[in-house]
């Protein structure tokens, strides 16, 4: 339990760190961030703290779809925005590709690190992974069309209201499923309780099998 309330702890702020560092960058962001852009530029409400609103009614929208919170849905949707709207306070101005390029890939990385942390730690899906899961258990549509149909649309809207689409979002859609499913591993709590009773078990055959 102390290991996965840290990953919880650490894996939220440094998502809606990477986030921003992907905003900050200027080349395009994931498809939610779109919208959470466009969003902010209407109503003036920084972007982080979109990010939280949104978070909060999507949650809403678990309650038809018959989905339960965890407690690392609702720190998802106090912490990663807040923490996002943080670092753009504090990240500076960039201006040439190179540097805009090597911030987007950062942020993509951080982002990815984040995410096997706090999914790893398993309090709780977060509120836009929830939708999708509940999409599915509810109409039965496939995950990856549910996650495809509602992103899509979202891309489509937060690029209306003015949200950046570029080069960032592509790589962004393109990357991170590879990079969690390489990191999930490495911070999956389950996988490491389950690996820990297995060497117990064998420590526990090797001394009973030991010549005295």
């Amino acid at each position: 339990m102390p290991r996965r309330i840290l990953q919880l702890l650490i894996g939220l702020p440094l998502y809606g760190v990477g986030a921003a560092l992907t905003v900050d960058a200027g080349l395009g962001v994931d498809p939610w961030t779109v919208l959470a852009e466009g969003l902010s530029l209407r109503t003036g409400i920084g972007v982080g703290w979109m990010t939280n609103i949104l978070g909060l009614l999507i949650l809403l929208v678990w309650i038809p779809l018959r989905q339960r919170p965890g407690i690392g849905t609702v720190a998802n949707i106090l912490i990663v925005g807040t923490a996002m709207q943080l670092a753009l306070w504090v990240l500076p101005p960039i201006s040439g590709f190179l540097a805009q390029f090597a911030m987007l890939v950062g942020g993509i990385l951080l982002v990815a690190i984040a995410s096997g942390l706090y999914i790893g730690a398993r309090f709780g899906p977060g509120p836009r992974d929830g939708l999708m899961t509940g999409l599915r258990s509810r109409f039965g549509m496939p995950i990856w069309a549910a996650r495809a149909s509602v992103e899509l649309t979202v891309l489509v809207l937060g690029w209306l209201l003015g949200g950046t689409v570029g080069l960032g979002t592509v790589l962004f859609a393109a990357t991170i499923g590879p990079l969690v499913h390489v990191t999930l591993p490495l911070f999956d709590t389950a996988l490491a309780s389950g690996r820990a009773r297995l060497r117990q078990a064998a420590s526990g055959v090797a001394s009973a099998t030991s010549p005295r």
